[in-house]
């Protein structure tokens, strides 16, 4: 048999719901995120084992990214992301933001050099050993 994913006079777990929601990876994460501050719940801190409801009002913070959202289903398990977005409204100022940071954080990323990622090839280390003066 198979649990109904939502109920409209459920009440759940603020931790448990931003794992469902796919805010976080795993619940650890989300009630450290909590305990640190980074999401509000109806405008004030909070604690992971907070029960929210249907038209309670978050903010989250993650890395330099906000969002500012209203709960519409009280979910429980961990559903796919497509159906994870039905789970909140986001406002458009939220996402708005959003976008602009993710914007200006890809011009950043794009704007600084990439370092040289792993070790030296063959031809490489040739060129730095004669470079250094080091015989092989």
């Amino acid at each position: 048999m198979n649990r109904p994913v939502e109920n409209e006079s459920h009440k759940v777990r603020l931790d448990k719901w931003l794992w469902a929601a796919r805010f976080f990876k795993t619940r650890q994460i989300a009630t450290e995120a909590i305990n640190g501050g980074k999401v509000h719940l109806n405008g004030q801190r909070t604690k992971p084992g907070k029960e929210i409801k249907e038209g309670s009002h978050l903010r989250i913070h993650k890395g330099a990214l906000e969002w500012e959202i209203i709960v519409r289903v009280t979910a429980t398990q961990r559903r796919p992301a497509v159906e994870a977005r039905n789970f909140y409204d986001e406002m458009p100022a939220s996402i708005e933001r959003r976008e602009k940071m993710t914007e200006a954080l890809r011009l950043e990323r794009s704007l600084t050099p990439r370092s040289a990622h792993g070790r030296p090839s063959k031809k490489e280390r040739r060129m730095i050993h004669r470079f250094t003066g080091k015989a092989e």
